[in-house]
């Protein structure tokens, strides 16, 4: 998208020497699944794990059977995969939505209190 996809709004029928312009953005339909991410690295420092409200993934590896569901599904990419092929929650950034747990065909996420270990 450039200077080519603006658009003028609203306003009065004959501008009086200024102009509103706004970047057109596609709409949620034509948005992909998963993480979208406009600035890459903008939200390493932001804990925004911490805006969570009771409820926390937790993941049972003898459940788990690696289909990649929750990671494609998960709205803030918290859902990380390590070397050895295991997934693990990044709670710093994980905000307790429960789409993956929703998402999970084999039911190996459960949603938790914050405070309880599993």
């Amino acid at each position: 998208m450039g200077l080519g996809t603006l658009r003028w709004l609203g306003g009065p029928s004959r501008p009086r020497g200024w102009l509103k312009l706004v970047e057109e953005r596609p709409s949620w339909r034509e948005l992909p699944i998963a993480a979208l991410v406009m600035e890459p690295g903008n939200m390493v420092e932001a804990r925004t794990g911490e805006w969570r409200m009771g409820l926390r993934p937790s993941i049972d590896g003898s459940r788990c059977r690696r289909c990649y569901v929750c990671w494609v599904f998960c709205p803030d990419a918290s859902i990380l995969i390590g070397d050895d092929g295991s997934f693990s929650i990044d709670y710093a950034h994980c905000k307790g939505c429960g789409i993956c747990a929703k998402a999970c065909p084999y039911r190996a996420i459960e949603m938790v209190e914050e405070l309880s270990y599993g």
